[in-house]
């Protein structure tokens, strides 16, 4: 109950910090690898998780190898945040979109942004990319489709 009343406390004064003009969301985003310890990403992503649900964005991933890059979103796929429309595009798979529950877009975002400089630059049989992976929330109308 403590952490629910600091979540809602935080919230708060993060609203009343957002100048009218600026949406609430305008803030999430990241570069993978990043130096934000473990906690701070996880109320990144229920930030971001929060927002899928009441505002008309998408969450989008993109990851980058050298010749290759990945993008993932995710979009709300009903109105009380539970399932979310996963779309995923690979250069040379083209895209894919399914509907998975909270738990798993929560999971897969804390697994993407988490993940150490160390992984990113020894990736098995492939150079290091030369940009960061990046996480931003932006609105649906934003966002690529195929």
């Amino acid at each position: 109950m403590a952490s629910e009343r600091r979540s809602k406390s935080r919230a708060a004064d993060h609203a009343a910090s957002t100048p009218d003009d600026e949406a609430p969301w305008a803030d999430l985003e990241m570069t993978v690898p990043t130096d934000r310890d473990h906690a701070s990403v996880v109320a990144l992503v229920e930030c971001a998780l929060v927002e899928l649900t009441h505002e008309a964005v998408g969450a989008v991933f993109i990851s980058r190898q050298v010749g290759r890059s990945t993008r993932t979103q995710y979009v709300a796929a009903d109105d009380v945040g539970e399932q979310f429309q996963k779309r995923h595009f690979d250069d040379r798979l083209g895209w894919h979109e399914t509907t998975v529950p909270r738990r798993t877009v929560r999971y897969e975002l804390i697994t993407h942004l988490t993940r150490s400089t160390y992984l990113m630059t020894k990736r098995p049989c492939e150079a290091p990319a030369t940009d960061p992976d990046t996480f931003v929330v932006k609105p649906v109308r934003e966002l690529k489709t195929p």
